[in-house]
């Protein structure tokens, strides 16, 4: 069992991420943070000793900043904003999405500029560790002030109220608590705010669905070199020569993929000297430079999102040496962009997954395969609706790749008047995900099964252990049979590493 992970606020990596969050590692607050936690929490408490006023401590919120908010008030006051705020809707949340909301909201806090007691990111890892997990729905944030309504449902039970899903149950916070013999706290002075102002959610969101993109992304060039394979293309547009003269990043490792997938394929010597065709479609010829950009795109996604887990994202930012300064670290812009070019990008390589399907099944273009794949044509359709399920995942993704951040709806009688709405470009970003893995995983199926029909030449042979992959799960179509299941089967083992092996 791996050690805890230990918190202080800094950056923390995708993997460590999905460690917790997925795999169910534990995390510790850092001791070596409690130093500046205890610095800022002293900077709230010597404030409200010397009765001055600060935004976040002693006044309203939004549009209610200007109300100073009496001492005695000041705990029922963090009370309401958690109730106030936890106006989240829609399905819940996945318990891995939560999990790694618990573990980024608590490091952000260990950060020490947000003011709580160690109390309060103490007790949100006592419920990630003990798999307590707040009922957080999906809808209801405009990623500015944060993720503000996710985040107080992810609170909630910390005092006791909401729901949480324990052992996959749904039930009342305050028994879940009361059961692992957890005693509710009670919110001190700022703590009620610092629990909501954030990006914990998009980021939490966002993260887990672009560990997937990462997998799937490095997946199509398999899926791309079999359907290459099967349709008897070439791999000379791979050519070292010819990547080294565009030197993008992305371009030059999906090039070096796809030259390894195709090393030594029987089916690639039998038509090198006497092939008529001069050019492959783009679909295939232009792989490393379309799956490379998808690469170049992810990769910096998967830099904007790392950064945030280490951000002080909170308002207002409660310095150690003795100032509370007003800011916006909350706006989750930086997210809602690099998750909306994420989502384009990923959509384009459906597109490109799509139109080699269309290649593979489409007679009138299959370089002699029978008419979607189907060993009696006619009496059997093959892989026909195969590809239309493709092609109508596609057309969803299309229509998710609408940019959420060039949207912004004021609120907050005007206060917050503009928002990023990085929480929808990240569930959206998330379904483009596993459209993707879906459409993959069919790609998968036609070429395996475009393969039977160039036996007895052989595959290069990464992909012929790659094929004999996809038969542990779809086995050959030698007849019309209900393909859904292992559709989404095969995707199901994608998603979940089985195919790692032949990533780049």
């Amino acid at each position: 069992m791996s050690p805890p992970l230990l918190l202080s606020g800094n950056a923390l990596t995708l993997d460590e991420l999905n460690e917790v969050a997925v795999f169910g590692r534990e995390a510790a607050l850092d001791p070596s943070a409690l130093e500046g936690i205890l610095a800022s929490r002293a900077v709230v408490e010597g404030l409200l000793g010397r009765g001055e006023t600060a935004y976040g401590i002693n006044t309203g919120f939004g549009k209610l900043s200007d109300i100073h908010i009496e001492p005695a008030q000041v705990r029922e006051l963090q009370r309401n904003l958690l109730r106030s705020h936890a106006c989240g809707l829609g399905e819940p949340l996945s318990a891995e999405a939560v999990r790694a909301m618990l573990l980024l909201r608590a490091n952000v806090l260990a950060k020490g500029f947000s003011g709580v007691r160690p109390l309060i990111i103490e007790r949100l890892l006592l419920l990630l560790n003990r798999r307590i997990h707040p009922l957080v729905p999906s809808r209801g944030s405009v990623g500015a002030s944060g993720d503000l309504a996710p985040l107080a449902h992810l609170a909630l039970p910390l005092i006791g109220e909401g729901e949480a899903l324990v052992e996959g149950r749904r039930i009342p916070a305050a028994l879940a608590l009361l059961q692992a013999g957890i005693a509710p706290v009670t919110l001190e002075a700022r703590e009620g705010l610092a629990l909501l102002n954030g990006t914990q959610a998009m980021t939490a969101v966002g993260a887990l669905a672009l560990t997937r993109a990462l997998r799937v992304a490095e997946l199509a060039d398999l899926a791309g070199a079999m359907t290459l394979e099967a349709l008897r293309g070439t791999p000379t547009p791979f050519d070292q020569r010819i990547q080294s003269l565009r030197p993008h990043a992305g371009q030059g490792a999906a090039a070096a993929h796809l030259r390894r997938l195709l090393e030594d394929s029987e089916i690639r010597e039998s038509h090198r000297h006497n092939d008529p065709r001069v050019q492959d479609a783009y679909c295939l010829r232009c792989m490393p430079q379309v799956h490379g950009a998808v690469r170049d795109a992810l990769a910096h996604t998967r830099a904007v999102l790392e950064t945030e887990t280490g951000a002080a994202t909170d308002n207002p930012l409660v310095f150690p040496e003795g100032e509370v300064l007003s800011g916006g670290n909350f706006h989750g812009a930086p997210l809602g962009l690099a998750l909306d070019y994420a989502a384009i990008a990923l959509t384009t390589l459906l597109s490109m997954a799509e139109r080699r399907i269309d290649r593979l099944v489409n007679p009138d273009i299959n370089e002699g395969l029978p008419p979607f794949l189907s060993r009696t044509p006619g009496v059997s359709s093959g892989l026909m609706i195969a590809h239309v399920a493709a092609a109508a995942l596609l057309n969803e993704a299309k229509v998710l790749a609408r940019p959420a951040s060039t949207d912004t709806v004021p609120t907050s009688g005007g206060k917050e008047d503009h928002v990023s709405m990085g929480m929808t470009a990240a569930l959206k970003f998330g379904q483009i995900v596993e459209n993707a893995e879906r459409v993959v995983a069919i790609e998968l199926i036609c070429a395996a099964q475009g393969l039977e029909y160039r036996l007895p030449l052989k595959p290069a042979r990464r992909m012929r252990e790659a094929v004999g992959h996809v038969r542990q799960v779809v086995r050959p179509l030698a007849e019309d049979r209900v393909l859904a299941p292992e559709i989404e089967a095969l995707a199901t083992t994608l998603r979940g590493g089985s195919f790692d092996r032949w990533r780049a």
